[in-house]
């Protein structure tokens, strides 16, 4: 099995669909129905090979797909966390200025005016776009969007992003009965 640097996470089973051992799979991949294109694929935990077939796209990023074995919503149920893989020399170089948001693990996270916001831990898409997590050096994590204008930069090869957030995102939450700062909503 490939170790955590040499895979790429190209999709997740998120939940089942029906009775008859179907699931949904949140894929990472431009188009959902290539989570199959770039050859087998592991499951973790685990680390068993598991095959998709009968592919169908759902809203979302999301994807319908039969498991050869599984023939019940219990069975289905049992696999809902599992993380799909395929090592990354399966996939295409990226193009310039592309890159695979596992390249962004573990990237530094300077802030545009100097200084160091931590360190990138994973990017996370809720249904509103992809944020990037972020571990503070001080402790704690934030969300920031994954936008141009709030990462403005991405340096895979030096080791970093810099981010230029808009006033109040790296706030701490106020306490009880403090003002939220401009254009916030409670």
């Amino acid at each position: 099995m490939p170790s955590p640097e040499d895979r790429v996470l190209l999709g997740e089973i998120v939940g089942v669909h029906g009775v008859q051992g179907q699931v949904r799979v949140r894929t990472h991949t431009g188009d959902p129905l290539d989570v199959t294109a770039y050859g087998p694929l592991t499951a973790e935990p685990g680390g068993r090979k598991l095959v998709l077939k009968d592919l169908r796209e759902a809203k979302g990023g999301v994807v319908i797909a039969k498991v050869p074995g599984v023939a019940d919503r219990n069975a289905a149920e049992a696999l809902k966390g599992l993380r799909l893989y395929v090592p990354r020399s399966a996939l295409p170089a990226p193009e310039e200025e592309e890159f695979y948001h596992a390249d962004l693990e573990g990237l530094r996270a300077e802030l545009a005016e100097g200084g160091l916001l931590g360190r990138v831990r994973r990017v996370v898409n809720f249904g509103g776009g992809d944020m990037l997590e972020i571990d503070r050096e001080g402790g704690g994590s934030v969300l920031v969007p994954f936008t141009r204008a709030i990462v403005p930069l991405v340096d895979v090869l030096g080791g970093r992003v810099v981010v230029d957030p808009p006033e109040g995102l790296l706030a701490d939450k106020p306490e009880p009965g403090e003002e939220l700062p401009e254009g916030g909503a409670s």
